[in-house]
C-alpha cells in the first residue's frame, strides 16, 4: 500500500504533484484466519468391458482409504498442537476449527493418534531402543503422571541425540524393565540414586551429583552457620571436582589426571568421615538422614566420581531432568490422561518429537512426514552419550 502525506508540515500546501524524494517501509506480517482449506476429489472411474462385460473400477491411489477423510498435513496439526503443544483433545478439536475451519471429534482426534503410534511401532521405536542399548552413556529418570485418575509413572532413557519416553503403572523395576532398554545396557548409566536402577548389574552407574548437592545443601542449612560443616567443604569439593572434568574435557582430554584430582577427593573424603562420626549417634530423624547421606558418600564414591575417569560421561543428570520435564508441563496445561492406551499414544509421539528436535529437525517437519507414513528415523551410530 502506498501512502502520500496530505500537505506539507511546514507551510501546508498540497503536495500531491511535488517530487518524492524519500521512502520509508513499514511491513505489518499477519495471516488470514480461517487459514484456507483444500480439498481433493479422486473419481475413480468404472468401465464395461466390450468383450466380456465385466466392469472394472480404477484402484484408489496409495492412502485413500475413505470416501471422506483427512490429509496428512490435517493429521499432522493435530499431533502438533496434541503432543507438540500439549493441547487436550478438546482443546486440539476447538483450534482446528477456529484456525482451519475443520471440525474434528475427540474420537478422530484419538484415531489420528493410534495410526501416528502404530506407525511408530514399526520401525522408529524398536530402532530407538535398539541406538539406546547400544549407547555409551545413557541417562535415565522418572516421574509422576496421573493416568484414568491413578498415579502412573513415565520412564525416560535418553542421549543428547535420542530420547524414549514411556509409561507404567509402576515406578520401580517392573516399570522401569518395560521399557526395553535397561536389561541389555551395558555402558554407564546416570541416574539420581534411586533404587531401582542398582539392579542392572551390567552398566557401570554415575549418580548425579546436583542431586546430592541438593541433599548437602538441606544439611548445611541446618547448621550453624558460623561453625565449619561437614556438608559444606563436601559440597565444595564436589563443585571443584567438576570444575576440573570441564576443564580437561575443554582440552580434548579423555579422563582427569589422578594426581590433579587428589586434594578434591581428599578434601571430599575427609569431609564424609566426618559427617559419619559427626552423626554416629543417629539419636533423631535428621541426623539417621545426614548418617545415612554420608555412608553413601563413601560406599559409592567411585559411582560419584565416575565422571572424572571419563569425561564422556556427565557429572549430573539434568539432561534427563529436562527430557521429562515435558511431562509435568502436560499436565499442569492439559490435566490428567483418561486412559492407559491414550498415555502410551502421547509418550511415543513425545519420543519421537523430542528426539528429532535433538537432531536438528523441526516438529512440524517430523510429524508431516510420519503422517505420510515415512517417519524421519536417526542414524545409526552407536556411540552416543548423555549430554548434562
Amino acid at each position: 500500500m502506498l501512502h502520500e502525506p496530505e500537505c506539507c508540515r511546514r507551510c501546508g500546501d498540497a503536495l500531491l504533484l511535488a517530487p518524492v524524494t524519500g521512502l520509508e517501509r513499514r511491513q505489518v506480517v499477519d495471516v488470514v484466519l480461517p487459514a484456507g482449506r483444500a480439498v481433493t476429489e479422486h473419481r475413480l472411474l468404472e468401465r464395461e468391458c466390450a468383450g466380456c462385460g465385466a466392469r472394472t473400477r480404477a484402484a484408489a491411489p496409495h492412502g485413500v482409504d475413505a470416501p471422506v477423510q483427512y490429509g496428512e498435513q490435517v493429521r499432522a496439526l493435530v499431533l502438533y498442537l496434541y503432543g507438540g503443544q500439549f493441547l487436550s483433545k478438546d482443546r486440539t478439536a476447538q483450534a482446528m476449527s477456529e484456525l482451519f475451519g475443520i471440525r474434528l471429534s475427540a474420537g478422530t482426534i484419538v484415531a489420528i493418534q493410534a495410526r501416528a503410534t502404530a506407525t511408530l511401532e514399526k520401525a522408529f521405536l524398536p530402532l530407538l531402543r535398539d541406538l539406546l542399548t547400544r549407547a555409551d552413556v545413557l541417562g535415565a529418570d522418572e516421574t509422576g503422571l496421573r493416568v484414568e485418575g491413578k498415579l502412573h509413572w513415565v520412564h525416560c532413557a535418553r542421549t543428547d541425540r535420542l530420547t524414549l519416553v514411556t509409561i507404567h503403572p509402576r515406578r520401580g523395576r517392573l516399570g522401569i524393565t518395560a521399557a526395553d532398554v535397561l536389561p541389555a545396557f551395558t555402558g554407564t548409566l546416570v541416574h539420581d540414586c534411586w533404587a531401582a536402577y542398582d539392579v542392572f548389574l551390567s552398566a557401570d552407574h554415575q549418580l548425579c551429583c546436583a542431586h546430592v548437592v541438593r541433599e548437602l545443601v538441606a544439611v548445611a542449612e541446618r547448621e550453624d552457620p558460623a561453625a565449619w560443616c561437614w556438608a559444606t567443604q563436601a559440597i565444595e569439593a564436589l563443585v571443584d571436582l567438576q570444575r576440573l572434568a570441564a576443564d580437561a574435557r575443554a582440552a580434548g582430554l579423555g579422563a582427569v589426571h589422578l594426581a590433579t584430582s587428589a586434594d578434591g577427593r581428599h578434601r571430599l573424603r575427609s569431609a564424609v568421615q566426618a559427617g559419619i562420626s559427626q552423626t554416629a549417634a543417629r539419636a533423631t530423624k535428621a541426623m539417621r538422614t545426614e548418617n545415612n547421606l554420608a555412608h553413601r558418600l563413601a560406599s559409592r564414591e567411585a559411582d560419584y566420581l565416575r565422571f572424572l575417569t571419563d569425561l564422556a560421561v556427565p557429572a549430573d543428570n539434568n539432561g534427563s531432568e529436562r527430557d521429562i520435564r515435558m511431562v509435568k508441563l502436560r499436565q499442569k496445561i492439559s490435566g490428567c490422561l483418561r486412559s492407559l492406551a491414550g498415555a502410551r499414544h502421547f509418550c511415543a509421539l513425545r519420543s519421537y518429537l523430542s528426539t528429532a528436535r535433538k537432531n536438528d529437525l523441526g516438529m512440524l517437519d517430523a510429524l508431516a512426514r510420519l503422517t505420510a507414513g515415512r517417519p524421519w528415523l536417526p542414524e545409526t551410530s552407536p556411540t552416543l552419550t548423555a549430554t548434562a
